[in-house]
This record gives C-alpha cells, sequence and structure tokens, in this order.
C-alpha cells in the first residue's frame, strides 16, 4: 500500500520548462567611463623625492642608534 494515499498528500506537479527563446531579448546599455582627475606629475615627483629623502634620513639614524648602541655594549664587555 502506498503511504501517500493514506495521508492524503499530494504532490506538487512535475515542471514544464518554458519553451526555448520564450524569454525577451536584454540589452543593458552603461553609461561611459568617466574622464579620470587630471595628474600633477611634477608634484608627485616632487612627493617621491622628499619621501625618498625622508625614508634615508630615517636609516641613517637608526643606523647610529644601532652603532652606539653596539659600541656601548662592547664597552661594556671589555672593561
Amino acid at each position: 500500500m502506498d503511504p501517500r494515499a493514506s495521508s492524503g498528500y499530494t504532490p506538487a506537479p512535475r515542471m514544464v520548462l518554458p519553451p526555448a527563446g520564450w524569454a525577451p531579448q536584454r540589452i543593458v546599455l552603461t553609461a561611459p567611463p568617466r574622464e579620470l582627475p587630471h595628474q600633477d606629475h611634477a608634484g608627485i615627483d616632487e612627493a617621491e623625492r622628499r619621501a625618498t629623502l625622508v625614508t634615508r634620513a630615517v636609516g641613517l639614524v637608526a643606523a647610529a642608534v644601532l652603532a652606539v648602541l653596539l659600541l656601548v655594549l662592547v664597552n661594556q664587555q671589555a672593561g
């Protein structure tokens, strides 16, 4: 005996696929790309030069501090 027959359950009807080409053609129009803002190449080069100068200065200060600490450590070990 089929258990569905006694419970009164009826399953959903079988799905029928729509015919090919039933949907209308979709054409999505996009906006043209916006114009990029003007870049100040001379200003960018100057900022990059200043950043390089600061980076090198910080590196030199760090190297000098490490050299002083190394000298202090060596002098403590020797004395």
